[in-house]
């Protein structure tokens, strides 16, 4: 029989009973799974059913929590390792009681204790158990792909390269932001929108972080008002109400297309705007 309780998600059950240890949750197949005494039960729904994520106890049981994991199955988080246990693996801390180990051989490089790791969470098929991986190669491809050009995508930074920063699309697929396209600080691990702005005949992903269209017009006045920002000490006495005179002046553009780039670099916490002015964050 297929068991329907699926391992690192959250699953939609019903409370089937109470225990002295808690409450016995259920799936229509059966299967039964313990949400301990120490969690609230959560509210049901119009049909009866409560969510709950499950993940493995101590002895590789089964077991529901209330409280919500940084990740589930099959996709990736970035995580600060709480411990390292020689000839085990290392322990991350996932938003669950229960520490996520991350074996030895599934380690890109050594993890260090009070370090932070992009890791996947995946489940070891032999041993029915949720696991990390760090080798995050292995769980990102690019050979059929799921995505389409100026698709909002849900991104994660994996790592800085030459060109730029090598991002991770949707949990699935690898794209690159170019440098040169970045307004803002981007650090490895962190979770942002996007778009897809190419696709390559490769199967290569370009990305963009702003609409596209919009974003093809905004870049390069944004450009120019951070590049007059910079060579003013990060602050400059200009604002939407200056005059169109004094714009075009110091920047070379309408007042509308200032005000579409401030208004951009604002809101991407780039720079802040006040009466005196626009300064640099």
């Amino acid at each position: 029989m297929n068991q329907m309780i699926e391992l690192g998600k959250y699953n939609l059950l019903k409370v089937l009973r109470q225990a002295a240890e808690g409450h016995y949750l259920g799936d229509a197949d059966g299967e039964e799974v313990l949400l301990s005494k120490i969690y609230d039960l959560p509210e049901a729904d119009e049909n009866g059913l409560v969510s709950v994520f499950i993940h493995n106890d101590n002895d590789g049981h089964k077991v529901a929590t209330s409280l919500n994991p940084k990740f589930v199955a099959g996709e990736f988080a970035w995580l600060r390792v709480k411990a390292v246990a020689e000839g085990v693996g290392a322990f991350l801390e996932w938003g669950v009681d229960k520490d996520l180990m991350v074996p030895f051989r599934e380690q890109k490089l050594r993890m260090e204790a009070d370090r932070n790791y992009l890791v996947y969470l995946d489940i070891d098929l032999e041993t029915n158990r949720l696991y990390g991986s760090s080798k995050v190669e292995h769980f990102i491809h690019n050979e059929v792909l799921s995505v389409e050009e100026n698709e909002e995508v849900d991104l994660i930074i994996w790592k800085k390269t030459d060109l730029g920063y090598a991002t991770i699309i949707n949990h699935i697929h690898q794209g690159l932001i170019y440098e040169n396209e970045v307004f803002k600080d981007l650090h490895v691990g962190d979770s942002l929108k996007g778009y897809i702005k190419n696709i390559r005949e490769d199967n290569k992903i370009d990305l963009s972080l702003q609409a596209l269209g919009y974003a093809n017009f905004i870049d390069a006045n944004a450009q120019k008002v951070l590049d007059m920002l910079d060579q003013n000490e990060g602050f400059m006495a200009v604002s939407d109400k200056s005059t169109p005179d004094e714009i075009a002046y110091l920047f070379g553009m309408s007042k509308k297309a200032f005000k579409k780039a401030i208004g951009f670099l604002y809101k991407q916490q780039i720079i802040t705007i006040d009466d005196k002015g626009i300064l640099r964050s």
